[in-house]
């Protein structure tokens, strides 16, 4: 029984390679071999045959990978010779490189769990982990090709897996050399996906996007952007300015957060909400921008609908705001639009109605120049009401801005 015993250890422990694994091993080329993984793979014995599967279908996806790059270090230096060049397909480069690491992190995966003694003993990923770094680092250049033929589907295949393995330990050394375009990558994949209505992959990639410092304001407002674009109910936009609020209260100074949270709060009509986080930021920072931008434009919505409001506070406000920071169009055209509100009101005292229309000229013709095309505030209405008071419906100027709002 003992020696029976023994005969049955020895011929489990060198068992040979399983009739599945055999299949896949004995195929020439990558399509042909990934194909019978596919296949097979269900059928294996246990990971280490997988990851045994794995490694041999990466390195099918290598030969050819390598030897494209071959061709194109070759013709660097016949260029150079000025001599004659061999034909490099490109697309096939890139689809190796992209073949090549999906197969070789499937390899990584199983070559990592335990053996049936509960043992790990990678077999693959230490010779793997070099030629994965490279072939990754090709995807790169893979969606900036794409990109530029404005192939969607390609630039996410190829910026979305650089991006979806980018917390991946195999790639930790890469991760400084990455730095200079990481942010710049996942940002325009960020958008790509957008467009695709990928939104939960476009969140995540703007995430990625947000940790570098030149892209963080950027992607930032797009994410959330997004975020409110996709809004369809009251329910969503109640839990969209909760999660707004939660994210302001973590970092109060973030301006993209505490000015969508306050356009949440004027859109769902939190008033109360809104005055208290405009008086707390204000009370903490005098010079907030937005909270003084935020606090006229409430007053705007609140007295253009009362019969006889009072412009003061609100002029006061933009004004602050403008004070400390004078090239925003839309808050000077705001204050423009308060301003002549105030003079329209006036009866029977004309020098102190032109005194005003003067006084909105200025900050109107600054968001002019500011913003000629009108592109972020319309100015024109306000500019003309001005012109028209001031010099007359003849004038050159009167004329030109009532051409401009006939279009």
């Amino acid at each position: 029984m003992i020696a029976a015993l023994m005969m049955l250890g020895t011929s489990a422990a060198f068992a040979g390679d399983s009739e599945a694994l055999k299949a896949v091993l004995a195929a020439k080329d990558f399509n042909q071999a990934s194909q019978l993984l596919k296949q097979n793979l269900g059928s294996m014995a246990n990971a280490q045959e997988k990851a045994k599967a794995y490694d041999y279908v990466t390195k099918l996806a290598l030969k050819t990978f390598d030897a494209q790059n071959a061709i194109e270090a070759q013709n660097v230096q016949a260029k150079m010779l000025k001599q004659k060049t061999t034909p490099y397909d490109t697309i096939a480069y890139y689809q190796s490189a992209y073949d090549a690491t999906v197969n070789g992190l499937e390899c990584v995966k199983y070559d990592a769990q335990p053996n049936e003694k509960g043992k790990v003993k990678p077999k693959f990923t230490e010779a793997l982990t070099p030629s994965l770094t490279n072939t990754r680092m090709q995807l790169v250049n893979a969606g900036n090709y794409y990109a530029q033929r404005n192939d969607q589907d390609n630039v996410l295949k190829y910026w979305g897996m650089f991006l979806d393995t980018d917390d991946n330990p195999l790639f930790a050394k890469a991760k400084e050399g990455e730095k200079q375009y990481l942010g710049q990558v996942a940002y325009y994949t960020a958008l790509y996906a957008n467009q695709a209505k990928l939104y939960d992959k476009a969140e995540k990639y703007a995430d990625i996007a947000m940790q570098d410092p030149a892209m963080r304001k950027q992607a930032e407002t797009f994410k959330y952007s997004m975020a409110q674009m996709n809004l369809k109910s009251n329910a969503d936009s109640v839990a969209f300015a909760k999660k707004m609020r939660a994210s302001y209260e973590a970092d109060p100074k973030n301006e993209t957060v505490f000015g969508i949270l306050c356009n949440m709060y004027s859109g769902l009509n939190m008033t109360s909400e809104l005055n208290a986080l405009l008086d707390k930021a204000i009370a903490a920072d005098p010079n907030n921008f937005t909270a003084w931008a935020m606090k006229g434009q409430t007053l705007v919505n609140k007295l253009s609908k009362e019969q006889n409001p009072n412009w003061d506070e609100c002029i006061n406000d933009f004004k602050k705001a403008v004070a400390i920071k004078n090239d925003n169009s839309v808050v000077l055209t705001y204050l423009g639009f308060a301003i002549n509100a105030k003079a329209s009101a006036i009866n029977g005292n004309v020098v102190e109605q032109k005194k005003l229309y003067t006084e909105s000229m200025g900050f109107l013709e600054q968001a002019k120049t500011i913003d000629p095309n009108r592109a972020q505030s319309n100015w024109a209405y306000p500019l003309y009401q001005c012109y028209y008071t001031l010099y007359g419906a003849d004038d050159s100027r009167t004329k030109e801005l009532e051409g401009m709002l006939k279009k």
